[in-house]
């Protein structure tokens, strides 16, 4: 059982018979929600719940993240989730959809939207990035260092248990606290934690290095669709360097900088946004 997460999930088998689970809520034009590391599924819980009434929600958890399966000796790499991503929604046979992303959800759906440019109605961007920086914040890059990044990551659960605290600015409750952790219960279950660390592509040798060139390539097929940009200004990895760029690439967005608001900018933000996006939704796409 998993602490605060209203929802019953359903499964897909996407590779090799690993299972991938996913939320399909409500019904309606499609928004689909892509969530980052070291968070799921559940990070979007009260945006589902906010939407669900009008529209229909799909909500992937990665491979490797929340209630999927958690392979061992999977790679982990960026174009094995959008390619995952390509394959769930094939399955669930969406051709037209929102999509909201945040984190790591930034580069993978990003990567679907390039490859299906024609398929995406508008965009909803949240403390992310889709294109190539070479800025890691101290406290991530250390995570990247063998043997020790490992201990703190996979054994003290140090990636997990931080964010909860340096990724917001109004302390958690605790069954919310709980919500993230859960699925995150052992060394073999963060496995996928570590590998996004070192998926973080900072020179053109890494292997995802290619991959997310061609992502930051097709941001421009998006320059004219309704993009919504929620950011937290008080985010330490994704700061104000990489909401001035998602400005610079969509200079029509909507902007909405909540000054006091982190990394989990829905979990700051609360309430105080959710008419700004009902009304995103609405103007856009379904009015």
């Amino acid at each position: 059982m998993v602490s605060d997460y209203p929802f019953q999930p359903k499964t897909y088998l996407v590779e090799d018979g690993h299972r991938m689970s996913y939320l399909d809520e409500g019904q309606g034009k499609v928004i689909v929600m892509v969530h980052g590391n070291p968070t799921w599924s559940f990070f979007y819980r009260n945006l589902i719940l906010l939407l669900k009434d009008r529209y229909r929600i799909i909500v992937p958890d990665h491979l490797g993240c929340g209630l999927s399966d958690k392979p061992r000796d999977y790679p982990y790499r960026l174009n094995n989730h959008v390619e995952n991503l390509d394959r769930l929604l094939a399955h669930l046979k969406i051709d037209r959809h929102s999509m909201v992303v945040h984190d790591w959800g930034g580069a993978i759906g990003f990567g679907y939207a390039e490859r299906y440019p024609e398929r995406i109605e508008s965009l909803m961007i949240l403390n992310t990035a889709a294109f190539r920086s070479q800025r890691i914040p101290f406290r991530i890059k250390i995570c990247r260092i063998p043997f020790l990044g490992p201990i703190l990551v996979r054994g003290l659960n140090g990636f997990v248990r931080a964010a909860l605290m340096m990724a917001v600015t109004k302390r958690l409750p605790k069954k919310v606290r709980q919500g993230y952790l859960d699925p995150y219960d052992s060394w073999a279950h963060r496995v996928a934690i570590q590998r996004f660390i070192e998926d973080i592509p900072l020179g053109a040798a890494h292997p995802s290095w290619k991959m997310l060139k061609k992502v930051e390539a097709g941001l421009s097929q998006f320059r004219n669709r309704p993009v919504l940009i929620l950011w937290g200004g008080k985010d330490f990895c994704f700061n104000d360097h990489f909401f001035k760029e998602w400005q610079k690439r969509f200079p029509e967005a909507r902007c909405i900088y909540m000054e006091n608001a982190g990394h989990y900018v829905l979990e700051d933000a609360g309430q105080e946004v959710d008419h700004l996006i009902n009304s995103f939704f609405a103007e856009h796409l379904f009015s």
